[in-house]
């Protein structure tokens, strides 16, 4: 067969970055290292007559909840079925092995139709704001996340991602975490800084988060991804000057019961982990 699909692995890395570049997203090698650490098992690459061709990943948050991410394929290699053979191959690893309830995805324009003839619905829209960061980079917080804080995030996102979230911590710029538990992220990325995860307990702690984590980030471009219906935050992202660059839809495939609260979410933690 002209397709073989396998598991994507640390000397895939060079590839994958360069398919990151082509398409112009923001992840770093440190990001591939994540994806593997949080699901060996499933990260895929796609091969087209033995030449890697393309990449996916998929993370999991419990039995209900997975995340399929960084679906790229080379451009080399379009137009033969590479992109869904790669979405195919990730949603049977999630239903089927793993037994995963639901599983979702943030789509772009250009991937939505896919999407949608492989079963997914929409369930809310996105839009990536960049702005510049203020400079004060020697203020940065670095707070360790709370087990309260894990658990407001839990109330939020609706699945369990504290593997995810201390890893982020772990590898990022800035954290705080304050006293009811309302706590945002900030790390490097290959285009810009990344402004997210951000969950607060309440509207004026993650205003309050985003101000500060974006005022010590440095002058260069920064990326927030935010919920169209999050008013509070989009609202403040234009007094920052911050622009509206990009659409995404997020998307889930199966029993979406335990919904989480784009209301709630001041920042998500990136498009291909949710």
């Amino acid at each position: 067969m002209s397709i073989r699909l396998r598991t994507l692995r640390n000397e895939d890395f060079v590839f994958a970055n360069k398919l990151r570049e082509i398409a112009g997203w923001n992840q770093t090698l440190n990001d591939w290292q994540r994806f593997i650490s949080l699901s060996p098992d499933g990260c895929f690459v796609v091969e087209w007559k033995g030449e890697v061709a393309g990449t996916a990943t998929t993370t999991c948050y419990g039995q209900d909840l997975a995340w399929i991410g960084m679906v790229l394929v080379h451009p080399d290699f379009r137009r033969r079925g590479l992109g869904q053979a790669l979405l195919e191959h990730c949603i049977h690893h999630l239903r089927e092995v793993k037994k995963i309830r639901c599983v979702k995805l943030d789509a772009t324009p250009e991937g939505l139709p896919l999407y949608e003839k492989l079963g997914f619905n929409a369930e809310w829209s996105l839009k990536r704001w960049v702005g510049h960061g203020g400079g004060n980079t020697e203020n940065c917080p670095h707070d360790e996340i709370t087990d309260k804080a894990l658990a407001l995030d839990r109330s939020i996102f609706a699945a369990d991602r504290s593997l995810l979230l201390k890893s982020l911590v772990q590898g990022g710029m800035a954290s705080r975490v304050q006293a009811d538990a309302s706590f945002g992220l900030m790390r490097p990325g290959m285009a810009a800084t990344y402004l997210g995860a951000l969950s607060p307990a309440n509207e004026n702690s993650g205003l309050a988060i985003a101000r500060e984590l974006i005022d010590c980030a440095p002058k260069d471009l920064v990326f927030w991804d935010l919920p169209d219906i999050n008013q509070a935050a989009t609202q403040l992202a234009k007094d920052l000057n911050f622009e509206a660059k990009r659409d995404l839809q997020r998307m889930y495939l199966g029993d979406n019961k335990q919904a989480g609260d784009p209301r709630r979410m001041f920042g998500i933690s990136e498009p291909g982990l949710g």
